[in-house]
């Protein structure tokens, strides 16, 4: 009865893993989904750059990626 148990924490244990990775937006195509929305919004000139989530930031934070370890920072112009 306690190896069930176990077994069944083990398999829940990694499909929360496998979980939480597939929900790791990838930086890139989180950037190419929020340039369509900008686009669609009429701007046209302004810059996105991935940067690390410590590094000091010149614009908007419009997004984290890769886990939270990078952000995607917006400037108009």
């Amino acid at each position: 009865m306690v190896r069930l148990i176990i077994a069944g924490l083990v398999a829940v244990g990694l499909s929360g893993s496998a979980w939480a990775q597939s929900m790791r937006k990838d930086c890139n195509e989180l950037k190419t989904e929020i340039e369509a929305k900008i686009k669609k919004n009429g701007v046209e000139q302004f810059t996105l750059d991935i940067v690390d989530k410590d590094a000091q930031a010149d614009g908007k934070v419009v997004g984290s990626c890769d886990g939270g370890t990078k952000k995607i920072v917006y400037k108009r112009g």
